[in-house]
């Protein structure tokens, strides 16, 4: 699963924290989490691409 939403945060996205915990509990349950913090790839990728065509 992606998302760009911080687990801290999903609370109000949701709107009701306490299910909100609940899922994340089970979807995170044996995951292995990574979080990559810096700027999108695809932006660079995309200027990159524009040149071409």
């Amino acid at each position: 699963m992606t998302s760009n939403i911080d687990f801290k945060e999903l609370g109000d996205y949701l709107g009701d924290p306490v299910v909100t915990t609940a899922i994340v509990d089970r979807m995170v349950h044996h995951s292995t989490i990574i979080n990559i913090k810096g700027p999108s790839y695809r932006l660079c990728a995309k200027n990159d691409f524009s040149i071409l065509f």
